[in-house]
């Protein structure tokens, strides 16, 4: 077996790990700091950053939200980004960092609805400082952008992507609201269980997708009942991150397949969709194994992911479908029909998940009806 692994150059994890970030700047320069609307600069350590320039952002990434903050960065020529927020206002920074030197339009550099032109070979370095805990965009080389124009998200995607630094403080996501807990922490979960079913699954993305999906398993449904559980926030920080690298180093699969078109015609957030996707999609790969493919190892993969999530040693894979399903019931997940999708799009969203690059990573090639009935039970 042959290949390769790649992640920040430096992570820093646990409770105040945050503090660190003035030292991570000062051996840098100028900061640009992206940040979410919640955050307020004058307190904690963004409060000893020496006049940064500060881009607000909240929402789905965009074009135009990228656009606004390049002629910023342009403008400021700042030595390094400083991502504090969501995996939105991360994703924003890296977009950012990396088309900051160049001139050429991000229309130019993203896949599907774009000319996919390579993207430079470096990037202004990005610290990124999650408030939440489900994207593990802090460790990854791409960045999904909403185009309303288009009704889809697509990517950039490039090795320079990847930030400097991570700095992961449980302590900053004990403020998300229930609804964000849920929404991420599935969306870390899902990261964990496509990287470990994957086609793409190597040993290393392997051990790393182990440990995020038993640290989901014992901090989500708790971080959801109790924002003030650090334990359960730094599980679910952990499995975040965990989720990170492993989907940076192994392919995902259908949920995220599915989730390209479903947040560019819906606009709403990534974790959102694969939370309500992920229960339906599962099962569907399931059944498509059994029937198509019995001896696929990606059945003993579910199988061990069962274990990890529901803490039996003899649990099956339908105990491990069992429990997915009731913790997206119990974390009031809404349907795909809540967050905006009408069913007569259901079958624009197959066509084009079908055809979306996460799908290479699924372990059994599904059909368009079973993309549909994945579609019709997530309504």
């Amino acid at each position: 077996m042959t290949f390769t692994f790649s992640t920040a150059g430096h992570i820093v994890v646990g409770a105040g790990a945050s503090s660190r970030v003035p030292d991570l700047v000062a051996r840098h320069g100028s900061a640009m700091v992206v940040l979410g609307h919640h955050t307020d600069p004058a307190t904690g350590p963004l409060a000893d950053l020496d006049d940064p320039t500060l881009v607000r952002w909240s929402g789905e990434p965009t074009l135009d939200a990228v656009d606004a903050a390049l002629e910023v960065a342009r403008a400021t020529r700042p030595d390094v980004i400083v991502a504090w927020g969501g995996g939105s206002v991360i994703d924003l920074a890296k977009a950012v960092g990396v088309l900051a030197h160049g001139d050429r339009p991000v229309l130019d550099h993203l896949e599907v609805i774009g000319a996919g032109a390579p993207l430079p070979a470096t990037s202004v370095p990005v610290i990124a400082v999650p408030t939440t805990a489900g994207t593990g965009a802090e460790v990854t080389a791409n960045a999904p952008l909403l185009s309303h124009e288009h009704r889809v998200k697509a990517s950039l995607r490039g090795a320079a992507m990847v930030p400097v630094a991570a700095v992961v403080d449980p302590e900053l996501t004990a403020t998300c609201p229930p609804d964000v807990t849920a929404a991420a922490g599935l969306d870390a979960l899902t990261q964990c269980l496509e990287p470990l079913t994957s086609l793409k699954a190597n040993p290393i993305s392997d051990a790393l997708a182990r440990e995020g999906l038993a640290r989901a398993a014992a901090g989500l449904r708790r971080a959801f009942a109790d924002g003030s559980d650090l334990a359960a926030r730094s599980d679910m920080s952990l499995a975040s991150l965990l989720s990170g690298m492993a989907l940076a180093n192994a392919k995902l699969g259908a949920v995220h397949g599915l989730a390209a078109p479903l947040g560019g015609m819906t606009g709403a957030a990534h974790g959102r969709i694969c939370a309500a996707v992920l229960a339906a999609t599962t099962e569907a790969n399931v059944r498509a194994l059994t029937e198509r493919e019995p001896d696929n190892p990606a059945l003993g993969r579910y199988a061990e992911a069962a274990r990890l999530l529901t803490g039996d040693p003899a649990a099956r894979v339908a105990d491990g479908v069992a429990w997915i399903r009731e913790t997206v019931a119990l974390l009031e997940v809404p349907p795909l029909g809540e967050l905006g999708l009408d069913r007569r799009d259901h079958a624009r969203v197959a066509d084009a998940a079908l055809v979306a690059s996460s799908m290479a990573g699924n372990p059994v090639r599904l059909t368009r009806d079973e993309v549909l009935e994945i579609l019709d039970r997530s309504a």
